[in-house]
């Protein structure tokens, strides 16, 4: 099977499983590293049950109804947890049903991420693309229960579609996006921005100067699923918005002004007003934020419309939120930037140095921290 894969897809495939042995090294080490003395070493699949994943399997084994993980889980879109529902009804621990769907998952997006990278720079850029994807500080949650390998197995394919102009393809892929994550509607966006900038250079290369209205139809797709998933929520709640009203009473997160937003965050990482744990990750939020910030300003500059709407529309979403929060976690999904940073240390070795060296501690870090309860955003 292995012979039928391009240079490029068994080399993702590689980079992607090399980086999960790496990653449950960590997860090995930190059980034994951290546990209090006189206390037993903490199982290995308990450790990944953190944070996030606890609301995943409230939905999972009870579906929507009441908040047994004393949160409105309405926040959460329901095609992860089906998936956890899944492997628990075939005979799985919920935790592990997760693991294994991240483990799939982020092969896939590895795989495409490697071909998107290849139509860039070529198969050097495509690697490159890869590695720092995976090694990215943030990288636990490509490996723990979360969403965000499910999600970028959907979402990657559906841009590679896109540049190749399958609109159906993307269509259903970003359709399928659309019941993992809210970030579902900003990828529609993009490619809908993308199948625009795409139309009017055919219009242009047209001797005629004729409009192409091909794959218009696909583009509103990805409503399907919104909507469907709107009036089953109106139908339990009464609240055609549940998820979003979800998000303002289980996690204080409404719109307010962006100088409102950073001066919060600015209070939480470096006022004094939380503990050092958090304030921490509250700084590393500002960062991602001015690393979006910058990469959506050079997307704009390279006329790159369906990448800079992709992560312009998150920025503008964090940066309008009560503060900044999980924009590192949200890092993962911005593929142009892990293309950017293989564009340059494909260019200028140093570059691939100089980021791994920064970039490897600080995901074993993060790891660490997820693994052990500490809050890593």
């Amino acid at each position: 099977m292995l012979e039928r894969l391009r240079p490029i897809e068994r080399d993702a495939l590689g980079i992607w499983l090399a980086s999960r042995v790496s990653m449950w090294v960590i997860a090995g080490a930190t059980g034994w590293m951290f546990v209090a003395e006189g206390q037993n070493v903490a199982p290995a699949l308990d450790r990944w049950q953190q944070w996030d994943f606890h609301h995943y399997w409230g939905i999972a084994m009870y579906g929507y109804e009441g908040d047994p993980t004393g949160v409105p889980n309405e926040a959460f879109f329901p095609g992860y947890p089906a998936l956890l529902w899944l492997g628990h009804e075939l005979g799985l621990r919920h935790v592990l049903a997760g693991l294994i769907v991240s483990l799939v998952a982020g092969a896939v997006a590895a795989v495409a991420l490697g071909r998107i990278g290849e139509l860039d720079g070529g198969t050097r850029v495509g690697r490159l693309a890869v590695l720092a994807w995976v090694t990215a500080p943030s990288a636990v949650f490509l490996a723990a229960p979360y969403t965000e390998s499910l999600f970028l197995a959907c979402a990657l394919p559906a841009w590679l579609a896109a540049r190749r102009q399958h609109w159906s393809a993307a269509g259903v892929l970003t359709a399928l996006s659309c019941t993992v994550r809210v970030s579902g509607v900003f990828l529609a966006a993009a490619i809908a921005v993308h199948w625009l900038v795409t139309r009017r250079s055919a219009e242009a290369d047209d001797a005629r100067g004729r409009w192409s209205w091909a794959g218009f139809g696909w583009l509103f797709l990805p409503l399907a699923p919104l909507l469907a998933w709107s009036v089953y929520l109106e139908q339990q709640s009464g609240d055609w918005l549940a998820w979003l009203h979800a998000q303002s009473e289980g996690w204080d997160r409404e719109f307010t002004s962006p100088w409102a937003a950073f001066d919060r965050t600015w209070q939480a990482a470096f006022g004094g007003t939380q503990s050092p744990g958090f304030a921490w990750m509250f700084r590393a939020e500002i960062v991602a934020m001015l690393i979006g910030i910058v990469l959506t300003i050079a997307l704009v500059r390279w006329r790159r419309w369906g990448e800079a709407t992709w992560v312009g529309l998150q920025i503008i979403a964090f940066g309008t939120s009560t503060w900044y929060f999980s924009v590192p976690r949200a890092t993962l999904l911005w593929w142009p930037l892990w293309i950017t940073i293989a564009l340059l240390a494909e260019r200028r070795r140093w570059v691939l140095w100089a980021y791994l060296a920064v970039s490897v501690p600080l995901m074993a870090v993060w790891a660490a921290a997820y693994l052990t309860s500490r809050w890593a955003g």
